[in-house]
């Protein structure tokens, strides 16, 4: 079973970013995570396509870009051309999920669906066998550093219980609340990729933390 970290740059020191950046590629993490708030979809605001073109110049590691917007599908290629890698947009952002997934996948793209932590897992039934991974959020997204919603861990196991079922090889990443206490848990209960920000960008070594959240 795929184990994966994605960082969360949203955590990092954008003072720093550059040295941020550099970290995450000489650590064991397999993704980077770029999370977009249009200050609408969440009550927040962070970055958006210059930041995410500038992260690609540096990174040698796939960029996870997470929209939290309204009407997501405006930007998918500005993303994609901006160098994103994966994009995962909200259910409950866009009312036409189908046809939003068709057109990351018609740009070259992996493409994922985002559960808020109140949307039951049973609403991906039917497009479940396009998505390439499906992102649970184990907080209220919009903010970084909130405690982790203990529920995660029944909601990852139906989704798992669902794409075994379906004999499916879609991802599970898990957002919000992650760190070295609930990771081995969140990955024996199914999780394949893991979102770290606090986590990793607050540590004393971030490298080490990354190591111990793969472990």
């Amino acid at each position: 079973m795929k184990k994966l970290i994605a960082p969360s740059l949203l955590s990092a020191d954008f003072l720093q970013l550059g040295d941020a950046i550099e970290m995450v590629n000489q650590s064991e993490a397999d993704w980077f995570h770029c999370d977009i708030m249009d200050g609408r979809f969440v009550p927040n605001i962070s970055f958006g396509i210059p930041v995410v073109q500038a992260i690609k110049k540096q990174a040698i590691k796939p960029l996870d870009v997470h929209l939290m917007i309204v009407e997501p599908e405006k930007y998918f290629e500005a993303f994609a051309k901006a160098g994103a890698d994966i994009i995962t947009f909200h259910y409950e952002a866009s009312k036409h999920i189908h046809r939003a997934v068709q057109q990351i996948k018609g740009l070259g793209l992996k493409a994922g669906v985002v559960l808020n932590p109140h949307t039951p897992v049973a609403v991906l039934e039917d497009i479940l066998p396009e998505l390439d991974l499906v992102l649970l959020m184990s907080v209220n997204p919009g903010f970084g550093g909130q405690q982790f919603i203990e529920r995660t861990y029944q909601k990852i196991g139906k989704l798992k219980r669902m794409i075994e079922h379906e004999k499916l090889s879609t991802l599970i990443e898990v957002d919000g609340g992650v760190n070295t206490k609930n990771a081995h848990t969140l990955f024996d209960v199914g999780a394949n990729v893991l979102v770290a920000g606090n986590a990793v960008f607050k540590s004393e070594n971030p490298i080490e933390t990354i190591h111990q959240l793969k472990q």
